[in-house]
């Protein structure tokens, strides 16, 4: 019966430090880390790799279930992961613990939260943008693609491809340049 540390921040300039911290002083004998978004299990190596080697009676521990899942779909799928190995899922910050009714409740509890605070997120961040382009001042990222260039070296009698290579672009955004 191993316990199993997962620790995860969003971004590379933050660090999992405290994290960690946390997991190694309730006994967790392994820590895995990784700097990936939560919104999606999709890329994230190191959960993959924790996932594929817990055992029977392990326990997967995580500080808090948003560093685990930001999708109640996503929590769902890797508490059926670890069920289905006879593992278990707890946090050091929150009453969860899988091998207990109330445990499996609030986890349930808290999956459906930290979904919302997902869309409620993702809604100010358009509000927010939506403001920002009315008063002018968020214009997008900047052009990758120079149309004019595009357009005067295909007059040049230049391939699309050829047009693709030189500058440094894809082939579809040749044709949706030229296309327009």
């Amino acid at each position: 019966m191993t316990m199993i540390g997962y620790a995860r921040v969003s971004s590379e300039d933050q660090d999992c430090s405290v994290q960690v911290a946390a997991l190694e002083a309730v006994g967790c004998s392994v820590v895995r880390t990784e700097k990936k978004s939560g919104t999606t299990t999709q890329g994230r190596g190191e959960l993959e790799t924790v996932l594929s080697f817990i055992r029977e009676g392990d326990t997967l521990m995580v500080t808090r279930i948003d560093r685990l899942a930001r999708s109640v779909a996503d929590l769902e799928k890797i508490v059926a992961t670890l069920k289905d190995k006879g593992a278990f899922l707890r946090a050091t910050e929150q009453p969860i613990d899988t091998s207990t009714p109330a445990g499996v409740a609030f986890l349930q509890m808290l999956g459906v939260f930290a979904q919302f605070e997902t869309a409620i997120r993702r809604e100010r961040q358009m509000e927010g943008i939506a403001t920002a382009k009315a008063k002018g001042v968020y214009k997008g990222r900047k052009r990758s693609v120079d149309p004019v260039g595009i357009k005067a070296l295909h007059a040049e009698g230049v391939g699309p491809t050829e047009i693709a290579k030189r500058l440094g672009v894809g082939r579809a955004s040749v044709y949706r340049a030229l296309a327009a």
